[in-house]
C-alpha cells in the first residue's frame, strides 16, 4: 500500500472521514480494518476535536436495490406463463411482467427501506414489441422514468439504432436517425431522467460514450452512506450489432474497465460498490430461479478478475434468472451476482447492509420475485406475491398500445399452426427463412440464411389461423434489409463454423427448404460441420453458391466474419415485407416442420 500523509476532515456529523487514500486493490475488509485502527497512532499531528461521550454511535443502514435486466420494451404482460424452477425438482408456472405491474413491484419492494434505488443492466430497449419498437422505445424511457429507475448500464440491444439515436433517447429531442419519426406520440420528448452507464465504450477522442460510474448518497451526519454504481456492456458488443451503428466507437474489456474505476468510485466517497454489466452466467436446467448451482457463463472469467472490494454484480444478456455468491468459486470475492430473467417478469430484491463506521458493507440479501400479473383471464398462482398494477403507467402504456393497434391488427395470412423459435432448426426460424428465399429468388438466391437472434418471439395463429401484422412484428422487429450475395463452398463451410465462434453460446442458423446441416459441437474447431448439403448434394468447396441473409449477419453480426466475404450483392426487400409477402401468397401456409438442422447430442 502506498503511504501518505493523510489528517481526517470531520463531516458534518462528527464522524473522520480520510480524504484523498490511494490503496492498491488488495481485499476490501483488510483495507477497512487497517483504516480502523486508532488514528491517533499515525496522525498525530493532526489536531481533531473528540467526539461528545453522549453522542449516538450510527447505526447499520440498509439500502434497498431493485435489479432488473432484458426489459426488452415489453410494456404488456408476456402472453403466456413463465416456469420458475426452484432447484429441488419442482417447478411453477406464473403469469408475469407488463409495465404497470412491473412499476407497483418496483414501488412495493423500495417500501421495505427508505433508502432504495433501481438499476438496471442493459437491454432494457430494442428487440421490443410493436407498441414499443414502433415508437423508438420511446415510451419504454418513459415507463423508466416513471418507475424512477437510478441507474441503467448500456447493453448490446441498446445499439441497434445507433449510437447517435440511443444519445438521442436518453438526452431528448426529436432528430431523425432511424427510419421511423421520433416523438409520434409525444412532441416533447425529454429523454431519460435516469442516467446510462458506459464504462467500456470509448468515443474516438478517448472519452467514453456515457459516464462509466454514478453515485447514490443516503443520509446526513453520521448516518450518510453512499452507493457507487460502475455500468457497462459485455466487450462483445462489436460482434452483436450492425458495424455501420457502433462506428468509431471501441468496447473494450470488461474487468478492467470495473477495476480501473473501483479505486475512483471509492474515493468519491462510497461504502458499497456496485457493477451493472450486461453480461451474464448460465445455470444448468433445474437450477433454483433464485438461487445459483454451476456458475457457466462468459461472464464467470470475468468474475474472477474482478476487485475484491466490489460488493454486487447485477447481470444480464443471458435471459437467465440466478442469484449466487460468488465466495463459493473464490473466498476473497465476496460478492453477490444476481440476473433476473428478461422482459420484466422478475425483479431481484437485494438489501444492502453497510455500516457507517466502518464505511463498509457488513451484509446483502438477494431473492428474484416474479412480477406476478393477474387478472383478465390470467390466473393466480397463490404461491408467490401477487402485484396490482400501477394506474398512471397502466394509462401511459395504453396510450401508446392504442397508436399502435391501427397497424397491429392488421391481417396479414394465415398459419396452420404455431411457428415455434426455440433449439436448433426450429418451426419459425424454417419458416422466416423460406420467406427470404422466396423474396430474393429473382436475386438468384438458392438458400436463406436466418441468425437465431433476430427472431424475437414464438409466431402463434389467432383464431382461424389469422397472423397480424402485430404479430410478425414482434418475430422480426429490427427493421433488417435482406441481401444476396455469392461464395464460394469453402467459404460457406467457414461461414457455417463460425456457428460456434463463442462454444458457450452457439449461433445455430435457420436454414431454408433444400439445405440440410449436421453439426457436432464435441469436435474440434474447423471439424464442427459433419455434412452440409443443398437438394441433397454435398456443399462442393468449388463451387459457387447464392445466399440470402440479412444485412445484420451480412456485415458480420452475431460473430458471422466471413459472411463479409461476399460478393456481387444484390439489395432486397425488409426481413418484415418478405415475411409478410409469403403469408400473403397462399390460403393457408404450412409451417414447415423441424429436421433440417441436425445437432449431434441434442
Amino acid at each position: 500500500m502506498k503511504n501518505k500523509p493523510i489528517c481526517p476532515e470531520r463531516n458534518g456529523g462528527g464522524r473522520l472521514r480520510l480524504e484523498a487514500v490511494t490503496l492498491s486493490v488488495q481485499s476490501r475488509r483488510m483495507i477497512r480494518q487497517l483504516l480502523a485502527i486508532p488514528l491517533a497512532l499515525g496522525l498525530a499531528a493532526c489536531a481533531t476535536v473528540p467526539r461528545p461521550v453522549s453522542e449516538r454511535a450510527p447505526e447499520p443502514v440498509t439500502v434497498r436495490i431493485i435489479g432488473l435486466n432484458d426489459f426488452h420494451g415489453a410494456l404488456e404482460p408476456v402472453q403466456r406463463p413463465i416456469t420458475l424452477e426452484d432447484g429441488q425438482g419442482g417447478r411453477q408456472e406464473v403469469y408475469a411482467g407488463g409495465a404497470a405491474w412491473l412499476a407497483g413491484a418496483v414501488a412495493r419492494l423500495r417500501a421495505q427501506n427508505p433508502f432504495n434505488m433501481a438499476i438496471g443492466a442493459g437491454d432494457l430497449i430494442s428487440a421490443s414489441p410493436l407498441a414499443s419498437s414502433l415508437f423508438l422505445d420511446e415510451p419504454t424511457v418513459g415507463v423508466m422514468n416513471r418507475v424512477r429507475l437510478d441507474f441503467t448500464s448500456v447493453g448490446n440491444h441498446e445499439f441497434d439504432r445507433g449510437w447517435r439515436e440511443l444519445k438521442r433517447l436518453r438526452e431528448g429531442g426529436c432528430e431523425k436517425f432511424t427510419l421511423r419519426q421520433p416523438c409520434a406520440v409525444e412532441p416533447d420528448y425529454k429523454g431519460t431522467d435516469y442516467p446510462i452507464l458506459a464504462a467500456n465504450v470509448r468515443m474516438p477522442d478517448g472519452s467514453t460514450l456515457f459516464p462509466g460510474y454514478g453515485i447514490k448518497r443516503y443520509g446526513s451526519g453520521a448516518d450518510a452512506v453512499a452507493v457507487g454504481v460502475i455500468g457497462l456492456t459485455l466487450k462483445g458488443t462489436a460482434q452483436i450489432v450492425a458495424p455501420a451503428g457502433i462506428e468509431g466507437l471501441t468496447f473494450e474489456d470488461e474487468a478492467q474497465s470495473i477495476n480501473a474505476l473501483v479505486p475512483r468510485v471509492l474515493a468519491d466517497g462510497a461504502d458499497a460498490v456496485v457493477v451493472a454489466i450486461h453480461q451474464g452466467l448460465v445455470p444448468e436446467t433445474g437450477d433454483s430461479f433464485t438461487g445459483c448451482g454451476a456458475m457457466a457463463g462468459d461472464l464467470r472469467a470475468i468474475l474472477e478478475q474482478l476487485d475484491p472490494r466490489i460488493d454486487l454484480v447485477i447481470s444480464g444478456h443471458t435471459h437467465k434468472a440466478y442469484v449466487c455468491d460468488f465466495a463459493q468459486v473464490d473466498p476473497a470475492r465476496r460478492f453477490t451476482v444476481t440476473s433476473a430473467g428478461s422482459a420484466g417478469t422478475l425483479l431481484t430484491d437485494i438489501a444492502v447492509t453497510i455500516d457507517p463506521r466502518r464505511d463498509d458493507v457488513t451484509a446483502i440479501s438477494a431473492r428474484n420475485v416474479p412480477v406476478q400479473s393477474a387478472g383478465g383471464g390470467r390466473p393466480v398462482n397463490p404461491g408467490f406475491e401477487a402485484f396490482e398494477p400501477n394506474a398512471e403507467v397502466a394509462a401511459y402504456v395504453a396510450r401508446y398500445v392504442a397508436a399502435a393497434a391501427q397497424v397491429a391488427d392488421r391481417p396479414v395470412g394465415r398459419l396452420s399452426g404455431p411457428a415455434r423459435r426455440g433449439g436448433a432448426g426450429s418451426s419459425l426460424g424454417n419458416l422466416v427463412a423460406d420467406a427470404q428465399l422466396a423474396a430474393t429468388r429473382g436475386a438468384g438466391a438458392q438458400v436463406a440464411f436466418m441468425n437465431p437472434g433476430g427472431i424475437r418471439s414464438d409466431l402463434t395463429a389467432r383464431e382461424g389461423g389469422v397472423v397480424t401484422f402485430g404479430d410478425i412484428y414482434a418475430v422480426q422487429p429490427f427493421g433488417n434489409t435482406l441481401v444476396t450475395m455469392s461464395y464460394t463452398g469453402a467459404q460457406l463451410l467457414q461461414i457455417l463454423e463460425q456457428q460456434f465462434a463463442n462454444p458457450n453460446e452457439p449461433k445455430i442458423l435457420a436454414v431454408s427448404d433444400g439445405f440440410t446441416m449436421t453439426l457436432d459441437p464435441a469436435r474440434p474447431a474447423g471439424q464442427r460441420v459433419v455434412r452440409a448439403a443443398l437438394n441433397g448434394q454435398p456443399i462442393d468447396p468449388a463451387a459457387t453458391y447464392r445466399i440470402t441473409l440479412n444485412n445484420f449477419i451480412a456485415a458480420g453480426g452475431d460473430g458471422f466474419a466471413a459472411f463479409r466475404q461476399g460478393t456481387d450483392p444484390v439489395v432486397g426487400p425488409l426481413d418484415l415485407d418478405a415475411i409478410e409477402q409469403y403469408l400473403r401468397a397462399g390460403e393457408v401456409i404450412q409451417v414447415p416442420s423441424a429436421g433440417r438442422v441436425t445437432v449431434v447430442g441434442e
